[in-house]
């Protein structure tokens, strides 16, 4: 099985990183922006980085072409996200080409939706939130299995 993990660097890219022990045995990459944590994650593993989306039209249509380029080549069978901006458009696409999504709602998120939460919520085959009160906050789909990070 092959897993892409997209995300945003810093906190997201930090809480992926906490449960890298669930995919470490599979056929893995990471997508993600170019800053120097992102590049010495580069020297252990196999990271695609991406443009930062930002508030950037041109950001977000540099980061749809690098991440559909990405997606078509590597093909991945999973998508395990965290979000933010720079995750979206790949979560998108690989879902759009066939591969299973799984979002993960930031630990920080205990009264609030995330902007990208909402916008992958629909796109989500497993959706999990680490506070049970965010879950009548998403609606039916959201799940709480308790803190993952």
């Amino acid at each position: 099985m092959k897993i892409a993990l997209p995300s945003s660097a810093g906190g997201h890219l930090t809480e992926l990183m906490q449960i890298r022990g669930a995919f470490d045995k599979h056929d893995k990459f990471f997508v993600t922006v170019r800053r120097k944590d992102t590049e010495d994650l580069s020297l252990k593993e196999k990271v695609y980085f991406v443009e930062d989306t930002g508030r950037s039209p041109a950001g977000l249509l540099k980061n749809i072409a690098d991440s559909l380029k990405i997606a078509l080549k590597e093909k991945p069978d999973v998508v395990i996200t965290t979000g933010a901006g720079a995750a979206i458009p790949f979560s998108i696409i690989s879902k759009l080409l066939g591969a299973k999504l799984v979002y993960i709602e930031s630990y920080c998120r205990a009264n609030s939706k995330s902007w990208s939460g909402d916008l992958l919520y629909p796109f989500a085959d497993v959706f999990l939130v680490q506070w049970p009160s965010m879950v009548s906050r998403y609606g039916k789909k959201a799940q709480y299995w308790g803190g993952v990070f």
